[in-house]
């Protein structure tokens, strides 16, 4: 089973520029699902109805998001009855959405994807490691799905590694989200968990986190200044796991990167 997922969203160019590269990276890579975090699609501030049915419709399986979810009030009633929209699992009782779902692929058997935010420098949720304890706590790897894949949205490099080795060969991905910037450290982990601390984002790349440059150094100064998406040349981030339906174990990851100022990777290898 090949998995894609495409890191944080960030504003209207980065979603033209992925929706416009769906049908290629999904031939290329051959991928059995594809998943995206939207959480700043609507302007670098949260996702509308509209923006999460035109990457649904472009043949993006699951849209994950994070913290910055309810930035947009139209998406309360939307993500209420959508099985598609995630919101943090890990979130208050009682928050309209869910924060899990389950995909079918065919031969390739059914994968669960979740979304959890971690909780140091993070909004008040429930402690992340309970959250997906929970869960695991009936369901099995390789006997209840042939994949278990979570997006882990959160700040701190050593929480979530902390929680990608915890869960180790008890899910077959965690990928972090939140921080905009890739990291260096994609791999397999012992037990067979594929993980990377983040995933970066898919936006401007000549910029901070995917903020105009000038309008995030001046929020340094003045805390009135209003920030805005940088505009320019976009990088696509995300990553490719590759699982073995049979055991649910991770056999490879590989790390994309298309466009902009960043160092792009070979697709074909």
């Amino acid at each position: 089973m090949k998995i894609l997922f495409l890191g944080d969203i960030v504003g209207r160019e980065a979603r033209k520029t992925v929706l416009s590269k769906t049908s290629y990276l999904k031939e290329t890579l051959e991928t059995d699902i594809i998943i995206v975090n939207i959480e700043n699609a609507a302007g670098g501030r949260g996702v509308t109805p509209k923006i999460a049915d035109q990457f649904l419709n472009a043949g993006i399986d699951v849209l994950t998001t994070g913290n910055h979810v309810w930035d947009q009030r139209e998406i309360i009633k939307y993500i209420a009855s959508s099985k598609t929209l995630l919101r943090p699992l890990n979130m208050p009782e009682g928050t309209p959405g869910l924060g899990q779902t389950e995909i079918s692929i065919g031969d390739k058997g059914k994968i669960l994807i979740v979304n959890l935010m971690t909780n140091l420098f993070m909004q008040e949720n429930e402690f992340v490691f309970k959250s997906l304890e929970k869960i695991l706590l009936n369901v099995e790897l390789g006997r209840d799905y042939n994949a278990i894949f979570v997006d882990l949205h959160g700040e701190a490099t050593s929480e979530k590694t902390a929680f990608a080795n915890h869960f180790d060969g008890r899910v077959s991905v965690i990928i972090g989200t939140h921080t905009h910037v890739p990291t260096a450290d994609a791999r397999i982990l012992p037990y067979g968990t594929a993980y990377q601390t983040d995933v970066g984002m898919c936006g401007n790349y000549d910029s901070v986190i995917g903020m105009d440059k000038k309008s995030a150094i001046d929020r340094f100064f003045s805390k009135k200044s209003y920030l805005t998406v940088a505009e320019g040349e976009i990088t696509i981030c995300g990553v490719l796991i590759e699982v073995n339906e049979e055991t649910g174990k991770s056999i490879n990851i590989k790390p994309i990167r298309i466009g902009g100022v960043l160092q792009p990777t070979n697709l074909l290898i």
